[in-house]
């Protein structure tokens, strides 16, 4: 339903985003399937392929009409800024290629949604989780590799990828790891003491060898560990613990940041940590800090 044009233009933004932007492949997928659909409903909208003459004279009205259509097709408002986001930059490319005005596109507000807060766990659940985590496992060495990687999420701020990401070479850990993060961004990230023996701890018990270029976290088979291992055993242990839903591993990396900025961590230097493109990204957690004083405040002041 895309024109041969079309198609081949959204490949070569997709290897400058690749190359150039230093896009994750996570994000170029995404991007594909967004403007997949936008040009798919496009021809259908206007009745004939769309090549790039066509896409050049994309009206408002068009604009108007993508969106109530992706809307009435239960795409929740935060999900149809991401679209319309993905849109625009190809237009913006686009546009600098063949020489047109794309203010049409460009001027198309995204949809209002309320940003979600990060939702971490308390310091005493954090350790909860923790101390429990290995104890959802019969195989000794699981446990403790399932211990491991939640220490590190936790201990470390990392993104779950980021954990089962690293390698052989990796261990023994660091007082300090290189990160690779998101858009390919590098950061140094200081390793706790507990962190680096849970995961010696794993590494002595772990029956498969350890091999430079192979995974540090591996599944029982010996691959690469994957992330849904990894959220089927929280999920266990929050329902043992009496957790809500949204203790999920990446809670561990939010409750990471909220308490160093409880205990007076400076903001840019968490940021850093995290691995943030922006600082606003970060800023969030200054609401939720907030949020959590205010309960304090309505709880326990005599006049509140």
């Amino acid at each position: 339903m895309i024109s041969p044009a079309a198609a081949d233009a959204l490949e070569t933004w997709l290897a400058s985003q690749s190359a150039l932007g230093g896009a994750a492949q996570n994000t170029l997928t995404a991007y594909h399937g967004d403007l997949t659909e936008f040009l798919s409903f496009m021809t259908l909208h206007k009745g004939e392929s769309q090549g790039l003459g066509p896409l050049t004279r994309i009206s408002v009205t068009d604009m108007r009409a993508w969106m109530a259509f992706t809307r009435g097709n239960g795409v929740g408002a935060r999900s149809l800024a991401r679209k319309l986001s993905a849109v625009k930059s190809f237009y913006r490319w686009l546009a600098e290629r063949e020489s047109f005005d794309p203010t049409a596109v460009l001027s198309t507000r995204a949809p209002k949604f309320q940003k979600k807060l990060p939702r971490p766990l308390d310091q005493d659940a954090a350790r909860a989780v923790i101390d429990t985590v290995e104890l959802q496992s019969e195989t000794p060495w699981v446990g403790a590799r399932d211990m491991a990687v939640v220490t590190l999420l936790y201990g470390c701020g990392l993104r779950i990828s980021e954990a089962l990401g690293l390698d052989g070479r990796d261990a023994p850990l660091p007082a300090v790891l290189r990160i690779l993060g998101k858009g390919g961004k590098e950061r140094v990230v200081p390793v706790l003491d507990a962190a680096r023996d849970a995961v010696q701890v794993y590494m002595d018990l772990c029956p498969h060898p350890k091999e430079d270029g192979g995974p540090l976290f591996r599944g029982v088979r010996g691959g690469r560990l994957s992330p849904r291992i990894v959220s089927g055993v929280m999920e266990k242990t929050r329902m043992q613990l009496g957790l809500p839903s949204t203790a999920t591993p990446h809670a561990m990396r939010h409750s990471f940041a909220t308490h160093l900025l409880e205990a007076g961590g400076d903001l840019r230097a968490i940021q850093e940590l995290l691995g943030h493109a922006s600082l606003s990204t970060t800023q969030a957690y200054t609401a939720v800090d907030t949020a959590r004083l205010m309960d304090v405040y309505n709880r326990t002041h005599p006049k509140a």
